[in-house]
C-alpha cells in the first residue's frame, strides 16, 4: 500500500511540473514597469500557445531574463507616440484605462515605426520607466521569444484575479 501510495505522489508530481512547466508557466514580476497593472513580487499564471491580441499582457525571454510587457501592435500595424505620450496605431488613438500617466518615455526609434514580419510591439504600463519596443535595445518581439500570455495573478492574495 505505501509502495503505491509513493508512486502515485510521484505520478502527480510529475504530471503537475509538465502541466506548470509546459502548458502553464507561474511567473514572479520583478520591476515596476508594468505597474499599476501588475506590482513587483506578484505571481501570476501564463498559458503558452495561441495568438496575441492588442492589449494582451505577454511574458518574453530577453537576455536570459523574462519581461512582462503589453501587446501595443501586430505585424504590418503602424505605431506613432506623440510628445504627450498618446499612442496611435495605424493613425488612431488607442484606449489605455491601463496606464495612469502617459509619457513618451526612452524613445530611439523613428517614429512612424511599422512593426515587422513576425513580431509584435509591446510598451510597459509605467512608460516612465519601462524599456521596451520603443528601444532599440529590446525592439519588437519576435513571436518565439514569447513565453506565454499572462492571464491570470495568483499572488498577493488581494490581487487575485485575471488580469487585463
Amino acid at each position: 500500500m505505501l509502495k503505491n501510495a509513493v508512486y502515485t505522489l510521484i505520478t502527480v508530481s510529475a504530471v503537475s511540473i509538465l502541466i506548470a512547466v509546459l502548458l502553464l508557466p507561474v511567473l514572479r514580476i520583478y520591476g515596476t514597469s508594468m505597474t499599476p497593472t501588475l506590482e513587483e513580487s506578484d505571481i501570476v499564471l501564463s498559458v503558452k500557445g495561441g495568438k496575441f491580441t492588442t492589449g494582451d499582457v505577454i511574458a518574453f525571454y530577453y537576455n536570459n531574463k523574462i519581461l512582462v510587457k503589453r501587446v501595443i501592435a501586430q505585424t504590418g500595424d503602424w505605431v506613432d507616440i506623440k510628445d504627450d505620450g498618446t499612442v496611435y496605431v495605424n493613425g488612431e488613438a488607442i484606449d489605455e484605462p491601463y496606464v495612469s500617466e502617459k509619457s513618451l518615455g526612452e524613445c530611439d526609434i523613428e517614429l512612424p515605426y511599422q512593426v515587422p514580419e513576425g513580431r509584435v510591439f509591446v510598451m510597459g504600463d509605467h512608460r516612465d520607466v519601462s524599456i521596451d519596443s520603443r528601444s532599440t535595445t529590446i525592439g519588437c518581439i519576435a513571436e518565439e521569444q514569447v513565453v506565454g500570455r499572462i492571464i491570470y495573478r495568483i499572488w498577493p492574495f488581494e490581487g487575485l484575479g485575471k488580469v487585463d
